[in-house]
């Protein structure tokens, strides 16, 4: 399915040929994101992202890096989380060697003039903005930083105001020279192709530094009973993020707690779905999903409901996390997760930019890369036992917290909602 090499400069290439696509993805991916910075800088991996596509030296404007791919049909573009940032592009497989140089051109020669610095500053002001606006989503940073609190982990990607206006080039300079090593990314292309690609690879990548990059400081978790963060706003709906401190990505529970959420609400057919939003039509959307870092994790449900049952809600959902603790899970429901799992799973590898982006996003942050059959190997693997277990672990008082957006001051009335 794959082959791994690390070449003479310490990067990491992964090759995933794709017999029948015509089309060909390059992904680059390096392990540092806003959990790497310090306060000061918070928001300069995500800003710093944005200048790569303000010129180099061969394309010296925005225009003409965005031409050069715009002019063959390809798609391209970057992401910045928490722990690792991204560059892409998906090209026909004729144009993978323009879309390799684009993608080294700006990684390598991207010129960071500060008169785009300027002008960037005042997009990411804008894209803040955008995100504040948006409840639904802003409500998931929220909920990282009740859970975390004033440590990187808990600090939001795309930073405060405040910080974002005082970043200056030199910053960028000296954060790019840290954090942007060989030995700190890896490279995949999957699709369809060509020979010699090892060689090529280091052509273009091979000016990476060996240095080892900056290292990110453990998350410290702290927590003795149930907490909630109000962040007051005159909305129409309150969307909210209720759920408990879980595992990281290493934890051999890991893939129990993965099917413990499918249960309770990754599926239409999944058992909040159905209390939540086909019972009691509090909602339109609600889904719970299981989330790992390397180093943290947890499990959350995540809905927007009437201003006025918000609190009918929140013990809807934690009914459900009581129930799955307290009763053994039958084989038909077990199972259905399990298949479901699986199908999407094998749904997002079909196409070469889903397979670039798991092969990748495994190797940069486990250094390690299970097979469809070996990572389906360890989802089969989990018995009901297993769910009554890891529900009973992690559904605890002491685990559980709220975050929501909405027309309330007072998060005590909540706190005291949150009994399990």
């Amino acid at each position: 399915m794959f082959k791994k090499i690390v070449l003479k400069n310490g990067l990491r290439l992964i090759l995933a040929p794709q017999s029948q696509s015509e089309t060909v993805t390059a992904l680059i991916i390096f392990a540092t994101g806003s959990k790497y910075e310090e306060k000061s800088e918070n928001g300069i991996s995500h800003f710093l992202e944005h200048l790569f596509f303000k010129g180099t030296q061969k394309r010296p404007s925005a225009l003409t890096v965005a031409e050069t791919l715009d002019r063959v049909g390809g798609v391209y573009n970057a992401f910045t989380a928490k722990e690792y940032t991204g560059f892409w592009t998906k090209t026909a497989a004729e144009n993978l060697p323009l879309a390799l140089d684009w993608l080294s051109d700006i990684l390598l020669h991207s010129r960071f003039e500060a008169a785009e610095i300027e002008k960037e500053r005042g997009v990411i002001l804008q894209e803040i903005n955008m995100v504040l606006d948006m409840p639904m989503g802003y409500v998931e940073d929220l909920w990282e930083r009740l859970l975390y609190g004033d440590q990187p982990a808990g600090w939001e990607v795309l930073g405060e105001k405040e910080t974002i206006k005082k970043i200056s080039r030199s910053d960028f300079l000296n954060y790019f020279k840290s954090q942007y090593r060989a030995k700190n990314a890896v490279i995949c292309l999957a699709g369809k192709l060509e020979e010699n690609l090892e060689k090529k690879i280091l052509e273009k990548f091979g000016a990476l530094k060996k240095d080892e990059a900056r290292e990110k400081p453990p998350v410290r978790e702290i927590q003795t009973k149930p907490e909630a963060l109000c962040h007051f706003k005159e909305t129409d709906q309150t969307h909210l993020c209720l759920g408990a401190r879980a595992y990281d990505l290493f934890h051999p529970d890991y893939w129990v707690l993965k099917v413990l959420a499918k249960i309770l609400g990754g599926m239409m057919s999944s058992r909040l779905f159905i209390s939540v939003r086909e019972k009691k039509g509090l909602a339109y959307y609600v889904r719970t999903a299981a989330e790992a870092y390397t180093d943290s994790g947890y499990l959350v449900t995540q809905a927007g409901v009437d201003n006025g049952k918000v609190g009918e809600t929140i013990k809807t959902i934690l009914k459900e996390y009581q129930k799955i603790k307290r009763k053994k899970v039958n084989s038909a429901e077990l199972k259905k997760a399990k298949e479901n799992l699986k199908g999407l799973t094998l749904l997002s590898l079909e196409s070469s930019d889903g397979l670039a982006s798991w092969l990748a996003s495994q190797e940069i942050l486990k250094k390690e890369i299970l097979t469809p059959k070996e990572l389906f190997g360890k989802i089969e693997m989990v018995k009901a036992e297993d769910l009554a277990r890891v529900a009973g672990d992690i559904f605890q008082p002491k685990n559980l917290n709220l975050a929501l957006i909405g027309p309330f001051k007072e998060k005590e009335k909540f706190e005291k909602l949150l009994k399990i």
